[in-house]
């Protein structure tokens, strides 16, 4: 990075930049500390994430403060069963020069909020994968390049299954994280109703821009990592295959079928990124464990005794931490 004399002085300046981006979210969301670093790192790492909760948690706000503070564009998709795939690409249209002009779909952002992704058909999913994972769309033949960063945050509601289309295990995989959001405490909804209640309007500083996400992005992959630690990374993710012959029992008995090659790189890349925002100029174990669960939950399937007897993702997960 051509502003700082080393890498680790743009560690540190990643690690400062954090600091401000979560100060700064914190002036609009309040508590979810947890879930507000955990989209940075996946920002940071280059990922995608999806974030599940129940209506009213401030996942919309979330993700629209976080592309405020960065200084993105951002565009909002509400999926619904009705939604076509042309809708969210864009299509060709015939110009009054009589030629085909391509018109950009919302998909040309920086931060797509895919809001109630499991609303909309597998056939509009679907649309949603190759820009997701090629980073560009195609249409009628012609390749389109997504803008730089490209970075799309999911919502899902887990109770309201009727009507939806549960995202297939391949689009899934295609989420770095699986962010679970829950119910703020006491005292953090009081201050939520205080804040939202009243007639103060809050300004957000931008902290970074799209070039120097890009360039963290880029500083994130050269992070070193000790070879014993990226093998614990890799072993975890093997353990959760069942039927191979580094399972466990508790593997074996409980899930039908495991994390992909997909989990052990973003349990590598997580790591690192989680060890520059604390500071570290290589990752430990800790670092893996610390987003192992956001890596593996989505990643993994019950079989059907684990739902007969209650065991979750998370327990699994939990029993191999």
């Amino acid at each position: 990075m051509a502003e700082y004399k080393s890498d680790v002085e743009a560690v540190d300046a990643l690690a400062r930049a954090y600091q401000s981006l979560k100060a700064e979210i914190g002036k609009v969301i309040v508590g979810q500390d947890e879930v507000v670093k955990t989209v940075i790192i996946s920002l940071f790492s280059n990922g995608h994430s999806l974030l599940v909760g129940v209506p009213g948690l401030a996942k919309t706000l979330l993700v629209s403060t976080i592309a405020e503070v960065l200084d993105l564009d951002f565009k909002r998709i509400q999926f619904t069963p009705d939604l076509m795939p042309s809708d969210i690409t864009g299509s060709e249209i015939l110009d009054e020069d009589r030629h085909f002009k391509f018109n950009k779909g919302p998909l040309f952002s920086n931060i797509v909020l895919a809001d109630e992704i499991n609303r909309t058909p597998p056939k509009t999913q679907a649309a949603l994968l190759e820009a997701m994972q090629e980073r560009s769309v195609t249409v009628a033949g012609v390749r389109h390049p997504l803008p730089a960063p490209f970075f799309v945050l999911a919502t899902q509601n887990p109770i309201e299954q009727e009507g939806t289309y549960p995202l297939p295990e391949a689009q899934l995989d295609r989420f770095m994280f699986n962010i679970p959001l829950t119910y703020p405490s006491y005292e953090e909804e009081i201050a939520v109703v205080k804040a939202t209640t009243g007639k103060q309007v809050t300004d957000l500083k931008h902290i970074l821009s799209a070039m120097q996400i890009i360039e963290f992005q880029q500083l994130v992959r050269k992070i070193p990592i000790a070879d014993n630690v990226l093998e614990y990374a890799v072993s975890l993710a093997s353990k959760t295959r069942p039927g191979t012959d580094r399972a466990t029992a508790e593997v074996n008995n409980y899930i039908s079928w495991g994390a992909g090659p997909r989990a052990s790189q973003y349990l590598v890349l997580g790591a690192k990124c989680h060890a520059a925002i604390n500071g570290k100029y290589s990752p430990d174990k800790s670092d893996v464990q610390a987003i192992a669960n956001y890596v593996l939950r989505h990643r993994i399937v019950r079989n059907y005794k684990a739902e007969a007897e209650g065991v979750t993702e998370e327990d699994v997960i939990t029993h191999l931490l």
